[in-house]
């Protein structure tokens, strides 16, 4: 998957952009504040309906105007395809075009540009909540399981219907019914979810030793937020049924669902240094990238902000000639040459950012 056209309007700084990115790498320079940040954030908001620095509402439209578009076109093997969407977004309305049709849901927006995005904030990922490493496993079934957007969806309109009786005191026969259908969906949601992580285990492995063999091994483990092994989702509802009503909301169920990564250099779950939790997460975001590429024959887009401050030059190369040798299309922003870009040669393709405009070197 490969971008041959990105055009953006009044993203932050950017008033208008259009650029041509080439196959391989493409490292954006340019002081803090220059906008070359926001380039990535264009990319990441087509493929996840947001950015990775907030809601779309929380300033990323640029003071003045009245909504932010972004236009991109790109080709997909193996079968070659030529594929092109678009988005503008005024913080509380949208419109998307995909292929030339209007899209009614950001999902199916979503599902038409597969990106994976590294940057200073991605080590929540293993170090933070539960909510990143659940958009985590979902992203990676989005795109590889064609039943699971529809099994997702399903779930959550009857999570949302749920939690509005459990507000307004609904009598015990309408909770059984909403009982029932989260068990119908949020039981196959989880097998989803647990055969993923399953799957993307010795992927993980395999990557850790070659980017981070310091952490040692790795082991995935999935929680799926309830005791499962006791008892099936619709009795544990049943279960904590007063609960919630107190609570006002679910409070068991997939929504809660969690996963964790442990390794062998962090005996008995010692908390990771920040260092070791950046490694750690890039270890699954490039572990997830393999396996999509793996299943749909083509790497996804990959992004990289601040490279050079979140990577040592060692760490950087062996990134790198991973994603070299799977054909895979690079963005990466830098305040600088950062060391170890030589290596590229005429793979590289090289853009200054100043003041919100970017300059092909």
């Amino acid at each position: 998957m490969h971008v041959t056209r990105l055009s953006i309007r009044d993203l932050r700084r950017l008033a208008e952009v259009d650029v041509t990115p080439g196959p391989a790498l493409n490292l954006l320079v340019g002081g803090n504040g220059a906008g070359k940040t926001s380039v990535l954030e264009a990319l990441h908001l087509m493929a996840y309906g947001r950015s990775f620095r907030g809601r779309v509402r929380d300033g990323l439209i640029r003071t003045g105007a009245a909504a932010l578009e972004v236009y991109v076109e790109w080709s997909e093997r193996p079968q070659p395809r030529e594929r092109r969407a678009g988005l503008r977004h005024g913080g509380q309305s949208w419109q998307g075009r995909v292929d030339g049709q209007p899209v009614a849901q950001l999902g199916d927006l979503c599902a038409a540009l597969a990106v994976v995005s590294f940057e200073p904030g991605s080590h929540a990922l293993v170090s933070g909540g539960g909510e990143p490493r659940r958009r985590f496993v979902d992203w990676g079934l989005f795109h590889v399981e064609p039943k699971f957007l529809a099994l997702w969806r399903r779930y959550g309109r009857a999570l949302k219907q749920r939690n509005a009786l459990l507000k307004s005191g609904a009598p015990t026969d309408q909770l059984d019914v909403w009982d029932r259908e989260l068990a119908l969906a949020g039981e196959p949601l989880t097998r989803f979810r647990e055969d993923y992580l399953e799957r993307l285990q010795p992927v993980l492995a395999a990557t850790v030793a070659r980017i981070a063999p310091m952490l040692g091994t790795a082991t995935l483990a999935y929680q799926p937020g309830w005791r499962r092994g006791e008892l099936g989702l619709e009795d544990a509802l049943l279960l904590s049924r007063e609960r919630d009503r107190l609570l006002g909301h679910t409070g068991v169920g997939p929504h809660r669902a969690d996963w964790r990564v442990d390794f062998a250099s962090a005996p008995n779950r010692e908390p990771l240094s920040r260092g070791q939790s950046k490694l750690a997460a890039l270890a699954c975001l490039l572990a997830q990238a393999s396996d999509y590429a793996a299943r749909r024959g083509e790497w996804p887009v990959m992004l990289f902000d601040d490279l050079a401050s979140e990577l040592d030059a060692g760490h950087r190369q062996r990134v790198l000639s991973l994603l070299r040798e799977g054909e895979a299309q690079v963005f990466v922003t830098a305040t600088d040459w950062p060391a170890g870009m030589e290596a590229a040669g005429s793979d590289l393709r090289l853009f200054h950012v100043e003041q919100g405009v970017l300059t092909p070197a």
